[in-house]
């Protein structure tokens, strides 16, 4: 259970889910480097355990994963009122019409297509980030 940073106190969590270790690599180097902790998984099945477990502050989805697809992963921490909350970005090879629309009616917050420019990356993260902060202040009770 490695969780890479340098800053661990005050930088975002990033989980990084996909099935092509090259790519989690690939993906957790550049977000470590550009300020995020970073934790991974390769499977469906294993994102729902390590969404659960560290709760992260984004969640970037692989939708072709073995065991349980990104889509259902998705609805899953969608539905669990522990990570309804976490913006997921779907990052995905899919690019027939259609998939965007389905990442996002599966709960996705944003829908990037593979290969995707690192610093593309980064900022849509940051943008979710941002945006999630300003509604991330715990409700009052009624």
């Amino acid at each position: 259970m490695e969780v890479k940073s340098d800053d661990t106190a005050v930088s975002p969590l990033v989980l990084v889910v996909d099935d092509f270790q090259d790519n989690r690599e690939m993906f957790a180097e550049y977000l470590s480097f550009s300020g995020f902790r970073v934790a991974e998984a390769a499977t469906g099945r294993e994102a729902l355990d390590r969404a659960f477990e560290l709760i992260p502050d984004l969640i970037l989805m692989d939708l072709s994963l073995p065991e349980i697809d990104g889509w259902e992963a998705t609805r899953h921490l969608k539905n669990d009122p522990r990570t309804m909350r976490i913006p997921i970005v779907a990052l995905t090879g899919h690019t027939l019409a259609g998939h965007s629309r389905e990442a996002k009616d599966a709960g996705c917050d944003a829908f990037l297509t593979k290969p995707c420019m690192p610093d593309t990356l980064v900022l849509e993260i940051r943008r979710l980030l941002s945006r999630g902060s300003a509604s991330s202040q715990p409700e009052s009770a009624p």
